[in-house]
């Protein structure tokens, strides 16, 4: 069976991608990392994907001025690494649904809560945690999901609680969620690398390891 070749997008420093990174270069995830998109520039990822040979493309949207344009690069530069899956990993801008079309249910979305609690259009990050704590919950966690056109709502296919603990700040809460994330998502993009996944009807089964 051919390799599973992934493209990871991601905005900021990449600790996700580094997690998945990781886990393809020690075997867990028997996939290739073919290529690192992201939307600054200035990317912290950017340098974790060079220590690990891994192509970048920086792709921002503000550089194109026709919405087509942005689209076709993004397109091109999945056709150029022969890309089966996309993985986002703290990506902030919208998957134009050209994209999501092209790839539909071959990407996925991390984020740090329990969906459909506290997702949508601005909340990522910090704003998921501060909303979590003004909430008084008493559980957060990790959603991994697929996407679709809509922010946070495609179906989950995964999904692991974290206990909100009292005296919880946003940066003590965020830190033991991104622990979870770490592991969590690394071990899903297996399940897809191992054809572990079906998918029927809007919802997502982890089928069991082969013997």
């Amino acid at each position: 069976m051919k390799r599973l070749r992934i493209a990871v997008f991601a905005s900021g420093r990449g600790s996700n991608f580094t997690a998945i990174a990781e886990a393809a270069d020690r075997g867990t995830l028997k996939a290739d990392i073919g290529l690192l998109v992201v939307s600054d520039p200035e990317a912290g990822a950017i340098a974790v994907a060079e220590s690990f040979g891994i192509p970048v493309a920086a792709v921002c949207r503000k550089e194109f001025d026709r919405r087509e344009a942005y689209v076709t690069r993004l397109i091109a530069l999945m056709h150029e690494h022969d890309i089966d899956f996309i993985a986002l990993a703290g990506y902030m801008k919208k998957i134009p649904p050209e994209l999501i079309s092209l790839y539909a249910q071959r990407i996925t979305n991390i984020h740090p809560g329990l969906l459909p609690a506290f997702g949508g259009r601005g909340m990522y990050g910090r704003h998921v945690h501060e909303a979590v704590l003004d909430y008084g919950c008493k559980v957060t966690g990790v959603t991994i999901h697929l996407v679709d056109e809509h922010y946070d709502h495609g179906p989950v296919i995964a999904q692991e609680c974290v206990p909100v603990l009292s005296g919880d700040t946003p940066e003590v809460l965020a830190k033991r969620v991104l622990e979870v994330e770490h592991r969590l998502y690394p071990a899903v993009l297996a399940c897809f690398a191992d054809g572990r996944v079906r998918i029927s009807n809007n919802r997502v089964e982890i089928l069991p390891e082969k013997s």
